[in-house]
């Protein structure tokens, strides 16, 4: 709704500003209010061909067509001036008005492209007879004319813009941070997501510091302001997500953080006891709004309306076990009395960072490990030993943090859970609402309260609630060693950012001293 008021205020304030301006250039006014015919004639004020002004109906594209056509009209009123450019592209409405509000300034020149196609063929003409006297008066006399400081800022800026509008709305690159995607996606992995292939997602934060997602670089300061904001839009997507895909979105538990040197806790971290205790005292709290929030990569493990449950390590959906990423990766107790393992694990492509944890105990450890490499190090020698890490159920760890009525679950031994979808009605409960609280309360914007054992939404008890949107269920093929659903629970709709398309660029163990991952350059981040 704030999106629509918005676009029907500066709809009616362009108007506005549009009747004075077609007067001058002999068009009646009243053309301006007649929509759609008010761009024919605005084309044909500038000198553009009539169906130009259908290119502005072509989502995204319409945006540099009506900046293009909002320069051009007021340099078809003689204002070529940066700061009169600059203008017409920041708010087109008060360029406008200004032109219009004096009758006897501004005076309509003609179409602008076509006066500058006229001079321009005026210079080649001179120059193709050799004419130097014309020439040199055309060029003395060109309105035209740029300084070349003013060619850098045009430059820098068009550049700048064109990059943050692919960014913003097509395409952004990532790098991997963490070894939870392990061994799909590497630490080091520098990614092409594709933000159009679930739907590009319209931003919600207007106001931001170009080609920055939500933190400046050395200042630490947030890179946006929180007002004014439009609400969640999507416009259509290429294809929908489906099971195993690796999907970028935006971290949900994100809305409140503290950013430490090391990494970003969120407040709900802070209350489980999974951060440090004094880090209100070393960081400062960020809320953040849903675009800004950091940016998660994980495998959709779940979609809307699957029943999921862990047994064992092995995900089960709606009661069947799903194959499993083929380099997936599980968490190994290893013992040995001769191997090792430090310099077994180096020849494996085991993460660097995993082998050096252990350095102080060359013949044992806890490895992340993949089914491969299990195999490979049990055929050198017949005294290692393997066990798959399996922790004791700690109460209240993972999702929906509720042991009383969700005991014993533990990364290998998990749910059964229903993942919502849109539409979908549920019973709701004292027992079941913390696996809805954060749906209820947060994503969907509702006043949750419970008192004496009763559920109220927005000041009505209840004891029924239908699903706004769908959501999803992610997990990183470092099974053991990624903070994932298990730990924040579903992922929104409204939180969904996009597809990874490719690699191209790897460094080893994330850092480039350890040299280049050659043979994963240009190759497919959807690897399963």
């Amino acid at each position: 709704m704030s999106v629509l008021i918005f676009l029907i205020v500066s709809y009616i304030l362009l108007c506005l500003s549009l009747y004075s301006v077609f007067e001058k250039a002999n068009q009646e006014g009243w053309k301006a209010f007649v929509p759609g015919y008010n761009f024919v004639v605005w084309c044909q004020i500038i000198g553009q061909p009539s169906w130009w002004a259908l290119l502005l109906l072509i989502p995204l594209v319409n945006i540099f067509i009506f900046t293009g056509m909002a320069v051009d009209m007021v340099r078809s009123f003689g204002k070529y001036d940066l700061k009169d450019s600059a203008l017409a592209v920041i708010f087109a409405p008060l360029a406008f008005f200004l032109i219009g509000k004096d009758k006897d300034k501004e005076k309509y020149l003609g179409p602008t492209l076509l006066l500058e196609k006229e001079y321009s063929d005026k210079v080649a003409a001179a120059m193709e007879s050799n004419n130097d006297r014309e020439l040199r008066q055309l060029r003395a006399n060109n309105p035209y004319k740029k300084s070349a400081s003013r060619e850098w800022v045009e430059a820098i800026v068009f550049a700048v813009f064109a990059a943050a509008f692919i960014r913003m709305f097509l395409i952004e690159a990532y790098v991997i941070p963490t070894p939870s995607m392990e061994g799909s996606l590497l630490v080091g992995d520098f990614l092409f997501v594709s933000k159009a292939h679930y739907g590009i997602r319209t931003p919600m934060t207007v106001l931001q510091f170009p080609l920055i997602h939500n933190q400046v670089p050395l200042l630490g300061t947030e890179s946006y302001t929180k007002s004014p904001k439009l609400g969640y839009h999507r416009l259509p997507k290429i294809t929908n997500v489906k099971h195993n895909d690796p999907v970028v979105f935006n971290y949900p538990e994100g809305d409140s953080v503290y950013v430490t040197k090391q990494r970003t806790y969120s407040i709900y971290d802070l209350r489980r006891g999974s951060a440090p205790q004094n880090l209100a005292s070393i960081a400062d709290l960020k809320v953040r709004p849903i675009d800004k929030k950091d940016h998660y990569i994980k495998r959709c493990i779940g979609l809307p309306g699957d029943k999921l449950e862990i047994k064992n390590a092995q995900v089960h959906l709606n009661d069947a076990a799903i194959p499993n990423p083929e380099k997936l990766q599980l968490t190994y107790v290893a013992r040995s009395t001769t191997t090792n393992f430090k310099n077994a694990l180096e020849g494996l492509d085991v993460n660097r960072n995993e082998i050096e944890r252990y350095r102080s105990n060359p013949n044992g450890g806890v490895y992340s490990l993949n089914k491969e490499q299990v195999a490979q190090l049990k055929k050198m020698g017949d005294d290692i030993t393997l066990e798959m890490y399996d922790e004791d159920p700690t109460p209240g760890r993972y999702f929906p943090h509720d042991p009383a009525n969700f005991p014993n679950w533990t990364a290998n031994n998990y749910g059964p859970i229903n993942i919502p979808k849109a539409g979908e009605s549920i019973v709701i409960t004292p027992k079941n609402i913390a696996m809805y609280k954060r749906i209820i309360d947060v994503y969907e914007n509702n006043d949750l309260e419970i008192k004496n054992g009763r559920i109220f939404i927005n000041g009505e008890q209840t004891t029924q609630y239908t699903f706004k949107q769908d959501y999803y269920w992610m997990m990183g093929d470092n099974r053991h060693n990624s903070e994932d659903s298990r730990v924040w629970g579903f992922v929104p709709e409204d939180h969904i950012v996009g597809k990874p398309l490719f690699i191209w660029f790897s460094t080893k163990n994330g850092n480039i001293s350890n040299g280049i991952n050659w043979g994963r350059i240009f190759s497919t981040a959807n690897k399963f």
